[in-house]
């Protein structure tokens, strides 16, 4: 599997639709997911992208990794309030979401992706 762009239309059919359920998170995937908040121009966005790649090739149909433009969905990045890039939202199939802020290595992204995601 390969990372997968998100826009804001497919996260609400994808992911979560908070326009139809504003105060509760329902996610509607049917496999743990990862979202990686990020900006073309960002240096270590660029760091991550190919950590992130090798991680959906690994991982293959056990997770899903999802990849959002915060220049082209500037209304999800607001609504998950993303003041720093990269940011990452770890979605366990069950449960409430975390974020985490800021590059990470290989091996810390596969330890919280195993303890967040997979850890039940």
């Amino acid at each position: 599997m390969n990372t997968v762009k998100l826009t804001k239309e497919e996260f609400l059919t994808k992911v979560a639709n908070f326009e139809t359920n504003p105060t509760e998170w329902k996610y509607l995937g049917d496999k743990p997911a990862l979202i990686d908040f990020f900006a073309t121009w960002c240096g270590p966005c660029k760091m991550v992208a190919p950590i992130l790649e090798e991680l959906a090739a690994e991982y293959g149909d056990k997770l899903v990794i999802y990849k959002v433009n915060t220049e082209e969905e500037e209304d999800l990045a607001s609504i998950f309030g993303i003041r720093s890039i990269p940011s990452l939202l770890f979605i366990p199939k069950e449960g409430q979401p975390q974020m985490a802020v800021g590059a990470m290595a290989k091996a810390d992204l596969k330890r919280a992706i195993d303890d967040i995601l997979f850890s039940a």
